[in-house]
């Protein structure tokens, strides 16, 4: 299989399967617990029908918007996702790439495998940074005022993930980060010689956000639970959380809301957005989709803050019912991790010019020419 005749993100799902040795391809593929959540944020696309209109015009549409002050090509986030050196080797860099080329925001993690300065260096497009609140203050405070100068354009603060989820994919394999070639993985490691030769003899894995401070994922090998429940703070609250985006000072973003309450608090503090997300079923298995949430926060906070929906985006017509709905945007991780560990820079490119075909195409299929005339009246639930 070729990149050439993957026609869709399953089917660069199914050419990274491929090419990556199965613990590395279960830590991007897998979830908590029975991946129920992690199922349901992409079937709950499919229980709202899309109503077109015809005879609309639509031959110059406009796929543009502006999403926290920054214009976007396309209503389409990259959302920050950790360890993307271990899928390709090239890693945040291509990712960041390709979002330049195509106008789209993109993020890095807190544990990303390329540093917070070479990101900013490589592109001016609008990108955010998003944080892991740990219990070295001294590390939290280093990485805000490292995008302080380095000109990031948000931060977005995860507050889903005080401990990790239950995620046996990972558990069976024993992925760590750094990879450890485990005794039950060996015969995977060896029969992708690719992967494992550019893992091998390319630039050291490192976490160069962190590991100023920390050797934990970098210098010594631990699983992302291990990770998580040893080094990120149970105690941060919504006090924490006012304190972060004093400190910080821009344009700022929770990930991780789910709740209207938790909605309304956020416009309390001042957010200027949040990413109604559940992890990419990651953490609380059993939550709700973001889609389905979508609805009722945007009736509640819709209008005093930017309300993104994250998670699940398969198809374009997901993003475009995630609109009418009444984001600014929909965003997601694997659509575009499935498609660097297949191939790289090019791979992303592939993934999000196949979205933007299915953007363009879905508009003037709904007969829409711009974005912001999507709305409810579009949409019927089954």
């Amino acid at each position: 299989m070729r990149l050439s005749d993957c026609h869709n993100i399953d089917d660069l799902r199914g050419l990274a399967q491929r090419r990556l040795p199965w613990p590395v391809f279960d830590y991007i593929d897998g979830a908590a617990d029975d991946e129920v959540s992690k199922a349901r944020n992409t079937a709950a696309f499919d229980d709202v029908d899309l109503v077109p209109n015809v005879l609309a015009g639509v031959a110059e549409i406009d796929t543009s918007c502006t999403i926290m002050g920054r214009e976007s090509a396309l209503p389409l986030m990259l959302s920050p996702t950790a360890l993307q050196r271990v899928f390709h080797w090239q890693g945040e860099r291509a990712v960041a790439l390709a979002a330049r080329k195509f106008g789209l925001w993109f993020g890095i993690s807190s544990l990303a495998t390329v540093s917070i300065e070479e990101i900013a260096a490589l592109t001016d497009g609008p990108k955010l940074f998003q944080l892991y609140v740990h219990k070295d203050e001294a590390l939290n405070a280093s990485m805000i005022e490292r995008c302080k100068e380095a000109g990031f354009d948000a931060l977005a603060l995860t507050v889903d993930t005080i401990v990790s989820g239950k995620r046996e994919r990972c558990q069976r394999s024993g992925f760590t980060t750094p990879p450890r070639f485990t005794p039950s993985a060996v015969w995977s490691y060896a029969t992708r010689p690719r992967w494992t030769l550019d893992y091998l003899f390319r630039e050291k894995f490192r976490l160069p956000n962190l590991d100023t401070h920390v050797g934990e994922g970098t210098s010594k090998a631990v699983s992302i639970a291990e990770y998580f429940d040893t080094m990120l703070d149970t105690a941060m609250d919504w006090d924490t959380a006012a304190r972060i985006r004093q400190d910080w000072g821009g344009t700022f973003c929770l990930k991780g809301v789910m709740s209207v309450a938790d909605a309304r608090r956020a416009v309390e503090i001042g957010a200027d957005a949040i990413m109604v997300s559940n992890h990419g079923g990651r953490q609380l298995d059993g939550s709700r989709a973001p889609f389905d949430q979508l609805a009722e926060i945007v009736d509640a906070v819709g209008g005093e803050i930017e309300v993104i929906c994250d998670g699940g985006v398969r198809r374009g017509t997901h993003v475009l019912k995630a609109l009418a709905q009444g984001a600014t945007a929909a965003s997601g991780g694997r659509l575009y991790l499935y498609a660097l560990a297949a191939a790289g820079q090019e791979g992303v490119e592939h993934a999000l010019g196949l979205l933007r075909d299915e953007i363009e195409r879905g508009m003037r299929l709904m007969g829409v020419t711009s974005v912001d005339a999507l709305n409810r009246e579009m949409l019927r639930a089954r």
